[in-house]
C-alpha cells in the first residue's frame, strides 16, 4: 500500500484568529501569510530602533483621521492575517476593536535577515491585496525600498508583483502616496 504524500495543513484566517482569540500563539511570535503559520525573526536593537523611529516619525506627518498601528494583524484575506511592523489606516484605533483593518494605505516591513522574504513573498502577498503603497526599511543597505503599482506576474508567489520599486537614501525624503502627510526624511526612518 502506497502512501499519499504529506501536505501541510492551509490556515484560513478565521481558523488563525480564534486561535489566537484562546491565547493559543500568545507566545509564539507568528502570523498567517497565504494559509501557512510563519515564525517572525527575532528583533534586535536596531531593528526595534526602526520600527519606534518610522512609528514616531509617521505619527508627526499624518493628518487626523489617520492611525499608525505597530506589528498588529492585517486581514488581507481569507488566508492572510500578516503582522507588518508598521501599518498607516484609516480611522482611530477604537474602530479595531473588533476587526482587523483589511487595506492599509501603506505597509513597512523593518528588515534585514528577513530582507529577501520581505521582499519576494510579503511583497507578493501585499501587492495581491491591492496595498499599493510598500516600503521596506532596508537595515543591511540603509535605504528605504518603495514599492508601488501591484499587477498580476503569474512567477510571483502569489501571482502578484510590484512593477515601480525605488530605493531613497538617508538624504532624501519620501511621501506616501495615499494619505495627506508631510514628506518623511529617509533619516529619520533608520537608526
Amino acid at each position: 500500500m502506497k502512501q499519499a504524500p504529506l501536505t501541510p495543513k492551509r490556515w484560513r484566517r478565521v481558523e488563525y484568529q480564534w486561535l489566537a482569540d484562546l491565547g493559543t500563539f500568545e507566545h509564539d511570535p507568528v502570523e498567517l501569510i497565504g494559509g501557512q503559520l510563519i515564525v517572525a525573526e527575532p528583533k534586535g536593537s536596531d531593528h526595534a530602533a526602526a520600527v519606534d523611529m518610522a512609528y514616531v516619525a509617521l505619527l508627526s506627518a499624518i493628518p487626523p483621521g489617520w492611525t499608525v498601528r505597530g506589528q498588529n494583524p492585517v486581514a488581507l484575506d481569507d488566508e492572510s492575517a500578516p503582522e507588518p511592523d508598521l501599518a498607516v489606516v484609516r480611522g482611530s484605533p477604537a474602530d479595531f476593536r473588533y476587526a482587523h483593518p483589511t487595506r492599509p494605505a501603506l505597509v513597512i516591513e523593518v528588515a534585514e535577515s528577513s530582507l529577501a522574504f520581505d521582499r519576494v513573498t510579503k511583497g507578493s502577498l501585499y501587492a495581491r491585496a491591492g496595498i499599493r503603497d510598500y516600503w521596506i526599511v532596508n537595515l543591511i543597505d540603509r535605504v528605504v525600498e518603495v514599492y508601488r503599482d501591484p499587477g498580476p506576474d503569474l512567477t510571483a508567489p502569489f501571482g502578484w508583483r510590484y512593477s515601480s520599486v525605488e530605493r531613497f537614501h538617508p538624504a532624501e525624503s519620501v511621501s506616501l502616496l495615499d494619505v495627506p502627510a508631510a514628506p518623511l526624511a529617509v533619516a529619520a526612518l533608520l537608526p
